[in-house]
Parts: C-alpha cells; structure tokens; sequence
C-alpha cells in the first residue's frame, strides 16, 4: 500500500511512515501545492496510491463522483501530527489493509475508525 499526504498534513508524516515500512509521499514532492482535491484523486487513482488527508472535500467528491477510487484515508482529530496520531494510522492502515485495496473511505480519529466501501453511496440510495 502506497499513500500519498494530503498538503493539509505534516510531511513529517513521510518519515514516519517509512519507519513503520509503508511507502508515503507528501503531495508537494508530486505536485502542485496549490493543485485541486479532485487532481489530487486523479493523481493518486492513476499511481495507486491512497490518499492520506485531514480534509473533508474528498469524501465529499468520493460520494458525489459515485467514483470506486481511489481510497481514502481522512483523519478527524485535533493533533494530526504523527507523535499524536502516528500508532493509530499504522494499526488502521493494517487492520483495513483488504479494503484499502479493494476502494474504501476510512476515516479515524484518536479511539476508533469508520469504513465505508466504495463506491459511497447516499443513505437515500442514490
């Protein structure tokens, strides 16, 4: 599993992810910092990454696209930086390994995570 970090979450995330062996990039080491959510989607389908964000905006787009990817991961806490949140990615990014994969939103916060499958659909139906 590869992730690429949202601009809205530390880089330090990087290093921290690679001494817990998972491959990561910030988004400014692959792109334009000031490029749309929906380019960095496109981005991350087209490479196979997951996206690792503190940002509401993306699954906003996953629900309104219908789209089956890419996977996301949204954090929901105050401390986002690794020291605070660090063990808890690792574990999430571990025990929804197989969704990840296969399309899911998931979004965590300092106790708990939440998986949604993708493609996200409303509670309407639709």
């Amino acid at each position: 599993m590869k992730l690429v970090i949202d601009m809205n979450l530390s880089p330090m995330w990087v290093g921290f992810l690679a001494t817990q062996k998972i491959e990561a990039v910030h988004w400014s080491q692959v792109g334009d910092p000031r490029a749309t959510d929906a380019a960095i989607m496109a981005w991350a389908r087209e490479h196979g990454y997951v996206v690792f964000t503190h940002d509401l905006d993306f699954s906003a787009l996953l629900a309104t696209s219908g789209a089956a990817g890419p996977s996301v991961l949204q954090v929901r806490a105050q401390n986002v930086m690794p020291h605070a949140l660090g063990q808890v990615v690792v574990r999430v990014l571990s025990d929804h390994r197989e969704a990840f994969q296969s399309g899911a939103l998931v979004t965590v916060d300092e106790t708990t995570s939440r998986v949604r499958i993708l493609p996200v659909r409303s509670a309407r139906g639709g």
